[in-house]
């Protein structure tokens, strides 16, 4: 157990300079925001890859300021890595970067291996050549499979991913522990649960069912809508970040993020509804192979040693983000 003033150790965990890969992206340009506030250096590396719109990862990061240096290109291109520490001494590195999504993942499953595994192992060698002295990597609830145990613990065993996404993700966290064993790199594996808020991708549920809702179309509902998630607030999973920058426990070590608290597909759509004050039109459908039934994260461990403490639980988080999505939406009909 690790006792300190969390504030304290954050401020002095925050230096000079700090690469977020995938910086452009959801999460990615909301921890930014946040570091920049803070004072920080940062520099990204981004390719704006067309998985969605890259104008709108490139809006994301538009008003970041002069504190944002923006290297653009693959970190599967020692090219690009060099660039981006060449001349720069970073005090930690975040790797937010990654083809994301189970159901994608099925269909491009070497497309996934690529980034997410041969990716992180060219960003691993990169920090160990420049000496760099602390890596968080984003992980995923993804990892745990079909696991029926609930909630979702570290301590858990974890016999069987059943997506792409997910073994790649399991093999990211392997791949990092070797290189904190090795090399001596502080690291730190965040385990996201379903990060949702403004700006997040357009394919994800709730600004999928959001959007449809709004527009009068059908949604896609997978299965009975029992499938239950633990929705994180993306407020919250920067606080997490946060505090694995600051986190001076062993040298390896993984954490889930999460809202420690499960919402069926079906009260997700009701509070879409609800927020909206529109009724949803649904589009029957098959569950998906590879998606996982349940999440649910235990969070004890991310409280006591990394100050963790969701704030934004799925009933306050929904309008939210629907309010953001009606102004947002707004401000695009008034500039067109």
């Amino acid at each position: 157990m690790f006792l300190y003033d969390i504030r304290s150790v954050r401020k002095a965990a925050f230096m000079a300079e700090i690469l977020v890969t995938g910086g452009a992206g959801f999460i990615g340009s909301h921890l930014i925001e946040r570091l920049i506030h803070d004072g920080v250096s940062v520099t990204i590396i981004d390719d704006f890859n067309d998985f969605y719109d890259p104008a709108i990862k490139r809006a994301n990061i538009a008003e970041s300021g002069p504190g944002l240096r923006v290297v653009e290109g693959d970190i599967c291109d020692e090219a690009v890595l060099h660039k981006a520490f060449d001349g720069h001494h970073f005090d930690s590195v975040v790797h937010l970067a990654a083809r994301a999504g189970v159901r994608p993942s099925r269909e491009y499953p070497e497309l996934y291996l690529r980034t997410n595994i041969n990716g992180t192992f060219r960003l691993l060698e990169a920090i160990k050549k420049a000496g760099t002295p602390r890596l968080v990597f984003a992980s995923s609830s993804s990892v745990y499979g079909l696991n029926k145990k609930l909630p979702f613990s570290e301590l858990d065993r974890i016999e069987q991913t059943i997506s792409p996404y997910a073994a790649t993700k399991m093999a990211g966290e392997q791949l990092c522990s070797t290189y904190a064993h090795l090399n001596n790199i502080r690291t730190v594996c965040l385990r996201f649960f379903t990060v949702y808020g403004p700006r997040q991708r357009p394919d994800l549920a709730i600004s999928k069912f959001t959007r449809l809702i709004n527009e009068g179309k059908p949604i896609p509902k997978f299965g009975d809508g029992s499938s239950a998630r633990d929705y994180t607030y993306v407020d919250d999973i920067v606080e997490g970040i946060v505090g694995a920058l600051a986190y001076e426990g062993p040298v390896f070590d993984v954490f889930n993020l999460g809202g420690s608290q499960t919402t069926t597909l079906s009260e997700l759509i009701e509070l879409v509804e609800d927020s909206l004050g529109k009724k949803a039109e649904i589009e029957q459908l098959p569950e998906q192979p590879g998606d996982l039934p349940r999440t649910y994260a235990d969070v004890t461990k991310a409280g006591e040693l990394l100050g963790y403490s969701p704030a934004t639980p799925i009933a306050a988080g929904i309008p939210k983000y629907v309010a953001w999505y009606q102004e947002y939406m707004a401000m695009a009909a008034g500039g067109s």
